[in-house]
């Protein structure tokens, strides 16, 4: 046996016999960590930009514009990185070393083929596509040259995005948060010396984001050939598998299309947004706040849903159904105390995020009048976040989607061309937390009926593999 499956076998027999609290938290805390992280990866580079002269409204819009765009690129990394990890975590769980180490390269090679027609895509289509999406005219110059400087990059984005769950499959969730952690530091560092210092402006907060994200990817791909990794880049396990690509997929289609949907309806808003106040570039750079706002609160609480993937993943694969309850009883209660915190502030000082991006008097306004109408339905995050990432690591695709789908699709989209139809503007932002309350509702039913019966049937499953064995 390899000193690698030795160290894997140890560092993963902790999470089906160590204390689970204690677990939870040593699991989550990296992982919520570098959502905050991810969270400052986001918003840097909207900080500086605010702060670019007379034309950092123009410049936060604009921004506000190419997150949807970057959100597909997220979405297909997501695909086949939280794809692939569940499935690699319940053949870990399984004794299937082999398996899972196959499923980390079909992964691989998935990022790298999507990740290339991604690029190339973007890159030539850069000015359409912001057009597209409901850019103020005064924004698309901005727009569009900082897109195409991030298609260059895209290949890191999508590495450093899709082989970091790799790790976090481990065990190693400390490892996973500095992955993130360098390239959020460098882009730190690099944002006011490229934006302000050689006076790239835009530009420069794009190639800032790229070079870091080239950090954070190798890395990353230094992890896999330490000894450490119980996942090896094999290029014979790369070689396509219909079934195993399709297996990846299945499951990495949960977290594509709730990113899809939420790149959507970020498109969904703008384009309302530029309908009914005539392009103004004022109510663009508030809903970009708000969305930054929103982030803040939904990016941790993914964290906590994804760092105890190891733990459901392992403990599902092992059939241990009573650790799983209790395991997941401790994380939600923990996400419900953070969202009731995160709610309560937003809600009673929603103004603190417009002097977060030093936003103009008019953007200030917008911002403390109506953040409270888009972010009231965020209370429900803890479900909606941490449970449905849960959702996923049980192998409940299907169930996870239709949740996903119901929220985005189904409620939230309608209702803000509705909503903006008959109140204007103010549709746009009354639409996000209207939707996130009754999906909210309709995600928490759902969850707390399901998930019994499906410890109870992976219980009795394992029970009767040992018995024939």
């Amino acid at each position: 046996m390899s000193s690698a499956i030795k160290n894997h076998e140890k560092n993963t027999e902790r999470l089906g016999t160590g204390k689970i609290l204690p677990l939870v938290f040593k699991l989550t805390v990296p992982a919520v960590i570098a959502q905050l992280i991810i969270f400052l990866y986001n918003i840097v580079d909207r900080m500086f930009v605010a702060k670019i002269g007379d034309a950092g409204m123009d410049a936060l819009a604009a921004l506000g514009i190419v997150l949807p765009i970057t959100l597909i690129i997220q979405a297909f990394a997501n695909l086949a990185g939280l794809g692939g990890a569940p499935r690699a975590s319940i053949k870990l769980g399984e004794n299937d070393t082999a398996e899972a180490n196959r499923i980390f390269n079909t992964s691989f090679g998935l990022l790298f083929a999507v990740g290339v027609v991604i690029s190339v895509t973007t890159f030539f289509a850069a000015r359409p596509l912001v057009e597209a999406f409901g850019c103020p005219a005064s924004a698309v110059d901005f727009a569009a040259s900082y897109l195409k400087i991030y298609s260059v990059g895209t290949l890191f984005v999508m590495f450093a995005q899709g082989l970091n769950p790799f790790i976090t499959a481990q065990g190693y969730a400390l490892t996973a948060m500095f992955s993130v952690l360098i390239g959020a530091l460098i882009n730190i560092a690099l944002d006011p010396l490229f934006i302000f210092v050689f006076k790239m402006g835009v530009n420069g907060a794009s190639l800032a984001t790229v070079i870091s994200q080239s950090v954070s990817f190798v890395w990353i791909a230094a992890f896999f050939f330490t000894r450490k990794s119980i996942f090896k880049f094999k290029i014979k396990d790369m070689k396509p598998d219909a079934k195993r690509i399709f297996s990846i997929l299945s499951l990495g289609f949960t977290p594509f299309v709730m990113t899809i949907t939420e790149c959507a309806i970020q498109i969904v808003f703008n384009i309302n947004l530029n309908m009914s106040t005539g392009g103004d570039k004022n109510y663009t750079a508030a809903l970009t706040i708000m969305l930054s706002a929103l982030q803040l609160i939904a990016l941790p609480l993914n964290g906590l849903g994804n760092g105890m993937q190891p733990f459901v993943g392992y403990n599902y694969g092992r059939g241990n159904a009573d650790r799983l309850k209790k395991g997941i009883k401790y994380v939600t209660v923990i996400a419900f105390i953070f969202v009731s915190v995160m709610w309560s502030l937003s809600l009673a000082v929603p103004q603190l995020y417009a002097y977060l991006f030093s936003a103009s008097a008019e953007v200030t306004d917008i911002v403390k009048s109506y953040a409270p109408l888009f972010l009231m339905g965020s209370i429900m995050f803890f479900v909606q976040m941490t449970l449905q990432n849960i959702n996923v690591a049980l192998g409940q695709a299907k169930s996870a989607l239709i949740l996903a789908v119901v929220r985005k699709v189904v409620i939230l989209i309608p209702l803000c061309f509705i909503l903006t139809h008959f109140l204007g503007f103010k549709g746009v932002y009354m639409s996000e937390g209207i939707a996130d309350f009754v999906a909210g509702i309709i995600t928490t039913i759902t969850i707390f009926i399901t998930f019994p019966k499906v410890f109870e049937k992976r219980r009795a499953q394992v029970a009767n593999q040992n018995n024939s064995e």
